[in-house]
């Protein structure tokens, strides 16, 4: 990936880092940020077919959830075989993420669906377009990502569109819940993406490289930078505000 997506790019910890060092940083990231991804797309598409049973098949609506599915099933099985491509490891979340997260798509409905849809979309989306251009990324992760944003802005619209019809409708708590399912979500992505274990196989002291992730302001720049059009447009629906906003600046996305 470009340097300066790298966590620990701008820190003291980076600039004791060999060329070879920094290399190996940047392809852990890589492959624990595209775990992150199937990990996320594959609870993306268990809302989206639950979303489906309900409702009527005829609808383009729904064939169009359901091409949605197949193209996340292409996307996750594409960047497992990238993970492959690389010589690398997928990362896998812990007992306790793993199991919670098993019971999302049978909470999160209406509004708190797209918003989490998004949370997993668009801050991937405005970080893989960093990739597109640079020559110093591998030709075939250039190309995995280029595949990816394009057929992820069709995503985002129809999750956008359906995300403000639902809150048009929506009774206030909906609303709420909504505001705590994306702030949640946004902590969550900055954890995951500044994981320990890509530091410990990268040989760097995961304690050390985290807290130097996490307080680096080169970092929180990034963050904010993925997620800036995301917070534009949940701002302009009233879904960032209040104690959810905490949760944002914790994850450097405010």
């Amino acid at each position: 990936m470009p340097e300066k997506l790298v966590s620990l790019y701008g820190t003291p910890v980076w600039d004791t880092l060999s060329r070879a060092q920094r290399i190996e940083l940047s392809r852990q990231e890589l492959v624990n940020t595209v775990s992150v991804g199937i990990w996320f797309e594959l609870i993306l598409m268990q809302m989206l077919l639950r979303a489906s049973y309900r409702q009527d098949p005829t609808t383009r609506h729904v064939h169009y959830a359901l091409t949605e599915v197949a193209d996340e099933c292409r996307h996750s099985t594409m960047f497992a075989r990238l993970i492959e491509r690389v010589d690398g490891r997928p990362y896998r979340n812990n007992r306790w993420l793993q199991l919670s997260a098993q019971a999302l798509p049978a909470i999160l409905h209406g509004p708190a669906m797209w918003v989490a849809t998004l949370i997993g979309e668009e801050i991937f989306d405005a970080l893989q377009r960093e990739h597109l251009d640079d020559e110093s990324v591998q030709p075939v992760v250039r190309a995995v990502m280029r595949i990816h944003v394009t057929e992820e802005a069709r995503h985002v619209r129809y999750a956008r569109d359906d995300l403000v019809r639902e809150l048009a409708e929506a009774p206030w708590w909906r609303k709420e819940f909504a505001r705590i399912v994306v702030a949640v979500g946004a902590l969550l992505m900055s954890r995951l993406l500044s994981r320990p274990r890509q530091y410990l196989r990268a040989g760097i002291d995961p304690g050390v490289a985290v807290a130097a992730a996490r307080t680096s302001a080169h970092r929180r720049e990034t963050l904010a930078f993925g997620a800036r059009k995301l917070v534009r447009f949940l701002r302009d629906n009233d879904l960032i505000g209040g104690p959810s906003a905490v949760l944002w600046r914790r994850a450097g996305m405010l």
